[in-house]
């Protein structure tokens, strides 16, 4: 006859496993709505028309640390941001109000009461788009210099152009122009696990890369003079109405 022994008995080890393995499984479903809470959200802005004149408004607020012109800060705590492509910028707001990308700043400001709803990001995000861009930004000593436009050319260009333009349709960010301090600074998050929204295969590749790369990578594309983006070229009272929310979702994946 076999007893069965009371669950006070069984080994406290094994508890502790069973209350782990518990506490996985909720993180996993919590992170798991929190994904899918995200990526609706990103296509609600994406088919709104944006109001540029309310954007300016609401921008009044980032101004405080991106400044009015949205050239960030020298130092490279804050981003350039001007003239970034709309997705972009509209994919790092959503990202900073549902936990998939960290700062104890940008996630006040994107969420309530700065920005409200998606109508806001959609807003916002347009009248950064239509800034100027200020940069090339502030650059590293050189050292590198050489070493990151080869870095760049064979890793990094496939994906964000041959002169770190980015793509506006598949949301990959401009790169040319940002702070040098900033870049380096995201390199090393990306890799060490602080940006949650990277993509397995772009940590992947930051992961073979050395310091050698990464300095030479932000020296080499703080040089470089972004373009003015299609937003500018285009005015104010943009449209952003977009349908293409399909290929998108194909995109985040790859």
């Amino acid at each position: 006859m076999i007893i069965m022994a009371p669950f006070q008995s069984v080994p406290r080890l094994s508890r502790i496993a069973c209350a782990l393995l518990g506490a996985g499984m909720l993180l996993f479903e919590a992170l798991a709505h929190a994904s899918s809470t995200a990526r609706d959200e990103y296509d609600s802005v994406l088919i709104r028309t944006a109001d540029r004149l309310h954007g300016e408004t609401l921008f009044g607020n980032c101004a405080r640390c991106h400044g009015i012109s949205g050239a960030g800060a020298r130092d490279g705590s804050v981003p350039a941001i001007a003239g970034q492509h709309f997705r972009v910028l509209a994919r790092q707001l959503v990202d900073y109000r549902n936990d998939k990308r960290w700062d104890a700043r940008m996630e006040h400001f994107a969420d309530t009461p700065y920005l409200i709803a998606t109508q806001d990001v959609a807003d916002v995000a347009d009248y950064v788009s239509s800034l100027r861009p200020t940069g090339p930004g502030v650059t590293g000593d050189g050292e590198q210099l050489v070493h990151g436009a080869s870095v760049y050319a064979q890793r990094c260009a496939i994906c964000h152009g041959p002169q770190g333009e980015g793509d506006r349709l598949k949301a990959y960010p401009r790169l040319a122009g940002q702070h040098y301090p900033y870049l380096l600074r995201q390199l090393h998050d990306g890799v060490e696990g602080r940006r949650p929204n990277f993509s397995a295969a772009h940590v992947k590749l930051l992961a073979r890369m050395n310091r050698d790369d990464y300095v030479g990578l932000a020296d080499y594309l703080s040089r470089i003079a972004p373009p003015v983006s299609s937003a500018i070229l285009t005015g104010a009272g943009s449209v952003r109405r977009d349908t293409s929310v399909t290929q998108e979702r194909a995109n985040q994946t790859k």
